[in-house]
């Protein structure tokens, strides 16, 4: 791929578009070479013979599909046919320009969203964002490496012990050089944001032999057999000669591929050997992620049989004990049903413990500054709940608790304020208000359900719009015949009894 940069009379006139993440993913590493001998997004031959025989048009075996999706009124706009239309600048989410993909082929995938095929060039002034230095090309990577064999390992969890040991062991006995590779453009399997875990993976880096650390922009695309197949391509790319695989089976990726034994703790003299070697009164087996997390959110120091204190201390400044974490606690049910009530009820008692900065967002204020103008629509509704989502994940993300009590009647916005939330470092707890609907109306204060009955108002939630109610509530309430008293100390038990607040003194 060359690496010249399209005149800028070229592009002056060209529409511009801002990728989803994994295709912005994809994109970085078109760019970089890792995805050599690709120079750009599948077109229509490339997909059918990928899905046919495995392999591009050209016979170039290749595992996924690399692909680009653009709406409709963009499609409009591009002529593969036409010089003076054919380039499309592609920018990050903010709008900085990063590349330019010529089409060379346009099509429809379903209504409004069309599939875009052609080479790419980069544009723009590079990358932002953390640990720049780190993010670089296969081709700058391969000159550093020195000769002889090159243990590649994808690291897309912090190391501890039982990895670091499995690690040592397979570079002293490939007598390879090491080469990590992090995974940095989302949050990895156990929910940590990429930045925490560069500074986790380089916490253990006195563990490790001398080793060579690249960022990745590697994401997951939930098959994990093309998942695996995909990374020994971007490993190979960068010099890699052998993987050091969890169990992935990797046939036909070109790389060695190690799959080491399992290791456990000797109680005997403190040292990690393969778990066949031990009795088992003498061993301990490495902690799983659900105990890991279990110790960090209740404040508890990881075991350093188990982690490096210098992991240790990344993991719990990222993952603070969750009753200094910040949280996201967000009612939905029907209109009448005593959500907002209970919210602010609710707010009010944290802020007499002075323990929570809160912020509830709820009633004329969000509906002022921050959802004005949105009707009744399906579409505005989600919007209006993805809007206080966002607010809520941001004061998360700095510790905050937000108390959120919108009807929020759908499914996949909830999911999306969950998302959010999670991705911000911050806990999400959905509280369901399930009041019945016949008790909502009674209840009517504002008048919305006699006008729906009536035919004068029309997308009332519960009468001519659905609700669809929660499966995944994390707490759910009838306030038929509870008092706004007892519906806050049942949720105020909950938070305590999770460790989100600390308990009172009595």
């Amino acid at each position: 791929m060359s690496g010249s940069v399209l005149p800028e009379d070229v592009l002056r006139d060209a529409p511009s578009f801002a990728p989803r993440p994994y295709e912005l993913a994809d994109l970085e590493l078109l760019l970089s070479g890792a995805y050599a001998p690709l120079t750009g997004f599948l077109v229509r031959a490339d997909l059918a013979a990928l899905k046919r025989t495995g392999r591009l048009a050209d016979g170039t075996p290749w595992p996924v599909a690399v692909t680009l999706e653009i709406p409709g009124e963009l499609a409009e706009r591009i002529d593969p046919a036409d010089p003076g239309r054919r380039h499309v600048v592609l920018t990050d989410l903010e709008g900085a320009p990063i590349a330019a993909i010529e089409a060379t082929d346009v099509w429809r995938i379903a209504d409004n969203r069309f599939g875009l095929g052609g080479p790419v060039r980069p544009m723009g002034d590079g990358g932002h964002g953390p640990f720049q230095r780190l993010r670089r090309t296969p081709e700058e990577v391969r000159s550093l490496l020195p000769p002889g064999r090159v243990l590649g390992v994808i690291a897309d969890r912090p190391l501890h012990r039982p990895q670091l040991a499995q690690i040592a062991h397979a570079a002293r006995t490939l007598a390879a050089h090491l080469l990590i590779l992090i995974p940095v453009s989302g949050h990895g399997p156990d929910g940590l944001p990429p930045e925490a875990l560069v500074r986790a993976v380089f916490a253990a880096r006195d563990r490790m032999p001398p080793a060579t650390v690249v960022a990745v922009p590697l994401l997951p695309r939930g098959d994990e057999m093309r998942d695996a197949l995909l990374r020994s391509r971007v490993a190979a790319a960068y010099g890699v000669t052998h993987v050091l695989s969890t169990g992935e089976a990797l046939s036909g990726a070109g790389l060695r591929v190690l799959v080491p034994r399992e290791l456990a703790y000797d109680n005997r003299d403190g040292q990690w050997r393969w778990r066949d070697d031990i009795p088992p009164r003498n061993r301990r087996l490495a902690m799983t992620a659900a105990e890991i997390d279990d110790l960090l959110d209740r404040g508890f120091p990881l075991p350093e049989w188990h982690t490096p204190p210098a992991v240790a201390k990344e993991l719990s400044r990222v993952r603070p004990p969750r009753r200094h974490r910040g949280l996201v606690l967000f009612f939905t049910g029907l209109s009448g049903s005593g959500k907002s009530t209970v919210a602010r009820n609710l707010a009010d008692a944290l802020r007499e413990t002075g323990e929570r900065t809160v912020t509830l967002l709820d009633g004329d204020v969000v509906r002022r500054e921050l959802t004005a103008g949105l009707g009744f629509s399906k579409a505005d509704r989600d919007k209006n709940v993805r809007r206080i989502g966002w607010v809520a994940a941001e004061v998360g993300r700095h510790r905050g608790m937000a108390v959120a009590c919108p009807i929020a009647p759908y499914e996949n916005a909830r999911a999306a304020v969950r998302r959010m939330a999670v991705e911000a470092g911050a806990g999400f707890v959905l509280v369901h208000v399930a009041t019945p609907l016949e008790v909502c109306e009674r209840r009517d204060r504002k008048g919305l359900y006699a006008r729906a009955r009536a035919g004068q108002l029309r997308g009332m939630t519960g009468i001519d719009d659905p609700y669809e109610e929660p499966l995944d509530a994390e707490l759910t309430l009838d306030t038929t015949t509870m008092s706004v008293a007892e519906a806050v100390e049942q949720v105020l038990g909950y938070l305590v009894e999770n460790g989100w607040v600390e308990p009172k003194l009595s």
